[in-house]
């Protein structure tokens, strides 16, 4: 897939709900996967012709595992893209493995990386904060919801969140992932991979491989689920006719 294509979803995102303002400073949340590099490369090409002027700067959260290389992504950065970027270092491998061994450890670690990244980013002087889920991330939540949790609950598009002062946004939210990952492999972006021994082992993975298994048996699956979020009165998504207007 081409950069080309890659805007045409998140241009219609972000302005579908309104998610870039003249004068916002975005930080984009880079774990390295191929999600957030995809999603940096999208802002900086949006930026260069948006209406709304608006500056990006590059977070990564480094949870302390000792073997996460970032220098291909300070490369990208400060080489190739020319946006500022900033590493926060943290001890959160440490106290959810060695100190609380916790045996279901997703959870607390979203929680205490998310509190470290939006601490650094307000820092940076952002106001909003870009995370890089796409759709099948929603749609995931959503199952992960009904499955776990008896609600139909997703993220929304736009959250913002009173405590911090900070807006989130996640533009990627139209592109499945299969889109990224061919963006990511036609232009041999330098994923880094994740050192979490969870990676691969959670629930999530579990309803991921599960939406896969439905969608091949139901072919249209995922889309109509999308749709069914999109026009199912939930919290932070304006209806659809709304947005056809």
């Amino acid at each position: 897939m081409r950069l080309q294509q890659v805007l045409s979803y998140v241009r219609k995102a972000v302005d579908d709900y309104h998610m870039i303002e003249e004068g916002d400073k975005i930080a984009v949340g880079i774990s390295g996967g191929k999600d957030s590099l995809t999603l940096l490369y999208a802002l900086h090409a949006l930026r260069r012709f948006y209406p709304k002027h608006f500056d990006i700067h590059a977070v990564t959260v480094d949870l302390g595992f000792g073997n996460l290389d970032l220098s291909r992504i300070e490369a990208i950065c400060s080489q190739e893209l020319q946006i500022p970027y900033t590493i926060v270092k943290t001890d959160i491998a440490n106290i959810i493995f060695e100190q609380r061994k916790e045996s279901n450890p997703c959870s607390l670690c979203a929680k205490m990386r998310k509190g470290a990244l939006n601490e650094a980013i307000k820092k940076e002087g952002c106001n909003k904060v870009a995370y890089a889920h796409h759709k099948d991330d929603v749609v995931e939540t959503m199952l992960m919801s009904l499955i776990y949790e008896g609600r139909f609950h997703t993220f929304s598009p736009v959250t913002y969140l009173d405590r911090m002062d900070l807006t989130v946004i996640r533009p990627l939210m139209y592109m499945n992932e299969a889109d990224v990952i061919g963006f990511v492999n036609k232009n041999q972006v330098p994923v880094v991979k994740s050192p979490c021994p969870a990676d691969g082992y959670t629930k999530r993975e579990y309803v991921k491989q599960l939406l896969k298994k439905l969608n091949q048996e139901n072919p249209g699956v995922k889309e109509r689920m999308f749709t069914a979020i999109q026009d199912g009165n939930m919290t932070g998504w304006p209806p659809l006719d709304t947005l056809r207007r």
